[in-house]
């Protein structure tokens, strides 16, 4: 009997917008029989070294990753640095400024909801937030401890959207210069769920084709809760484009049952995986 190693290269700490601590991830991942994990925490590398020192000594191997937001065409857009050298200055330039950038945007979202009768949302938020990261997402925490929503998504739906009081566009990292960090730090830049932007399939091409100008190598043909149809077209897509794939859960949280680590489908059979050049 063959037994295959269970990759996931998408997975979120405290040191962004996950619930568990960087050692907490490593322990849940070995439980999940995960065999090699990235830490991809967003605009940050901070729970790499906690998180390197809790896999020291066990099965399981850490990939030391990043996951950089990115404006293109209007869109967010995420990229997963795998590999990544944490102490490359020219990527830790960079990640600074987008942690600038957040936190400057999240003066502006409290202001926003300031206005709508919503006071005290910048502290409250910075309540469920890591040093090194605030967004949205703890303005939601802030916003369903306080009686506003139901739940996150509905938060979201009624807040923090285009069109809704909280609502501040995000002006991120041009795809290049996200690229070029990752690059810069010897590591591989990946498109992270592509099935997940609400663009048209010609836009998505474009998107790719811009990416691999850039020196992006690859992206995410299995993530998280997925169709399987997904997973085949974007296979397809890696195939037409000759680009490496990955595979992630994008974990941020035990209490979402959809998402768990190292719970993915397998890679397509025409594939090239990403670790496949490690």
């Amino acid at each position: 009997m063959i037994l295959m190693t269970c990759y996931d290269l998408h997975s979120h700490s405290t040191a962004s917008d996950g619930s568990l601590n960087p050692a907490a991830l490593i322990a849940r991942a070995i439980e999940q029989g995960v065999d090699v994990l990235a830490l991809t925490d967003h605009d940050g590398t901070e729970g790499i070294a906690e998180a390197q020192l809790a896999a020291k000594n066990t099965a399981l191997k850490l990939i030391s990753g990043v996951e950089i937001s990115v404006t293109w065409s209007g869109t967010t857009i995420h990229i997963v640095g795998l590999n990544i050298d944490i102490a490359n200055p020219t990527l830790q330039q960079g990640l600074q400024a987008m942690r600038d950038y957040r936190i400057g945007r999240a003066e502006e979202i409290a202001k926003r909801l300031d206005k709508a009768g919503i006071s005290g949302a910048l502290d409250g938020a910075k309540k469920y937030a890591s040093e090194i990261m605030l967004g949205r997402l703890h303005f939601a925490k802030f916003l369903v401890e306080h009686g506003y929503a139901k739940d996150i998504s509905n938060v979201f739906k009624r807040y923090l959207v285009r069109n809704k009081p909280g609502y501040v566009p995000g002006q991120w990292a041009s795809l290049s210069e996200a690229v070029s960090w990752i690059t810069a730090a010897g590591g591989q830049a990946v498109i992270a769920h592509p099935a997940r932007y609400k663009i048209t399939a010609t836009k998505l091409r474009r998107l790719i084709g811009e990416f691999k100008e850039v020196g992006g190598i690859g992206f995410e043909v299995v993530s998280g809760r997925q169709h399987p149809e997904e997973v085949k077209k974007l296979a397809r897509l890696a195939e037409k484009f000759e680009l490496l794939t990955s595979c992630g859960s994008d974990f941020h949280t035990p209490d979402n049952e959809w998402v768990e680590l190292g719970n993915l489908s397998t890679l397509p059979q025409h594939c090239v995986p990403i670790w496949s050049c490690w």
